[in-house]
């Protein structure tokens, strides 16, 4: 089923950075690459279609959105995830990192407490770094393969630093939890409680496993909806990270109107018209197509489920219950994280992204992206059992 998506697109010389900065990122050429967050999946055809008839009208001026635009994206997350956005609650940026950036700029002073819960995607810590803001960390708990949150410390630690925000990753990257609505509530209670403003990521929403389902935190309680700044994009969704879009929901007046202000002091106004026309089609047309995919995902998880039981019993795979990058455990093996990455790429020939920089916890694991055709996963797994049957 889904055969299209077993084939393998040559991805070289596109200046991908996923294949073509190998040398510049300090890999040996011609590894294999299961790193960075994108697919090689083309996209839906109903997206370049709509891209191609943009291209061939031949302009490519100052663009914004109609009212056609907000009503697919409001179609899309009422079908999807019951949630009724209003268009006054909508800001347009470049991308998620873009409004993170944005949103502590415009919700802290410099000095001021950000929480995030390691391991966690990194931009999350540089972003906060980045900006003279304090950094401070709930780390998960690992409890038996899957991850927990420590609500006493993540408590103790917004009182004890005066956390003025908190930055949600929902479902989370790396360890692939999706959150249920008890532990969100509960995070989010505490926030109310202690005046935490929450910028929740939720750019992974779409990719779901059975069973598992997704909140959008902002909507669980009213209260909510006025303390969080919601972040989503159809980049993930539809491998379009290179077109640099996506849509911010922020209910709060006064907190879209701080956001905003920021973004004018940043001198960033209209969208990229690419990005407009691919995420209006994508989310009007692309249904199907994402339904697909997940079946595809789905069945490339048990094939490296299956691998790891049987040929690779050392590596623990964290179950996913969402995103299409997935925690290994590489404990077993007893390398220290520098012997770990020497394996990895100079052995097994794979460039994967080291736990170390998801931060605290991330020792002894790596970050695997399983949105390739099978049979790159297959030939990625053979020569990672090759170089671990090596030692």
């Amino acid at each position: 089923m889904h055969s299209h998506f077993d084939k393998i697109i040559d991805r070289k010389n596109t200046n991908s950075l996923k294949y073509d900065f190998m040398v510049e990122r300090g890999k040996p050429d011609g590894i294999l690459p299961l790193w960075v967050a994108d697919m090689d999946f083309r996209t839906p055809e109903c997206v370049i279609n709509a891209l191609v008839e943009k291209s061939r009208h031949g302009i490519f001026g100052y663009s914004e959105t109609k009212e056609v635009y907000f009503n697919v994206l409001k179609q899309w997350f009422h079908h999807r995830y019951k949630w009724e956005v209003e268009p006054e609650w909508l800001v347009k940026t470049p991308g998620v990192v873009f409004a993170i950036c944005t949103a502590i700029r415009a919700m802290t002073e410099q000095g001021d407490a950000v929480l995030i819960q390691e391991p966690v995607y990194y931009p999350f810590s540089e972003s906060v770094k980045a900006n003279k803001r304090k950094l401070v960390i709930n780390q998960l708990v690992n409890s038996g393969g899957r991850y927990t949150i420590d609500f006493s410390d993540f408590e103790d630690k917004i009182v004890k630093n005066k956390v003025k925000l908190f930055i949600l990753c929902s479902p989370h990257n790396p360890v692939g939890r999706v959150w249920t609505k008890e532990e969100l509530i509960g995070m989010g209670d505490i926030c109310l409680k202690y005046g935490v403003t929450v910028i929740s990521d939720e750019i992974h929403a779409d990719f779901t496993y059975n069973g598992f389902k997704h909140f959008v935190f902002s909507d669980l309680k009213p209260e909510f909806s006025e303390i969080t700044i919601t972040c989503t994009a159809p980049t993930k969704t539809f491998n379009l990270a290179g077109l640099q879009i996506s849509n911010i929901f922020i209910p709060n007046r006064e907190i879209k109107r701080k956001f905003k202000s920021e973004i004018i002091k940043g001198g960033y106004s209209q969208l990229n018209i690419m990005g407009i026309t691919a995420c209006q089609a994508a989310y009007r047309d692309g249904f199907k197509w994402l339904s697909d995919l997940k079946e595809y995902l789905s069945g490339n998880l048990n094939f490296l489920r299956n691998f790891l039981l049987k040929k690779l019993p050392q590596i623990k795979l964290i179950e996913p219950e969402g995103t299409y990058l997935v925690w290994l455990d590489f404990h077993e093996l007893g390398l220290s994280d520098e012997k770990l990455e020497d394996l990895i790429v100079n052995q097994a020939g794979l460039w994967l992204d080291s736990g170390t920089m998801f931060g605290a916890g991330g020792e002894g694991f790596q970050r695997i992206n399983i949105a390739c055709s099978r049979s790159i996963l297959e030939k990625a797994l053979i020569q990672l059992e090759q170089a671990v049957n090596s030692l």
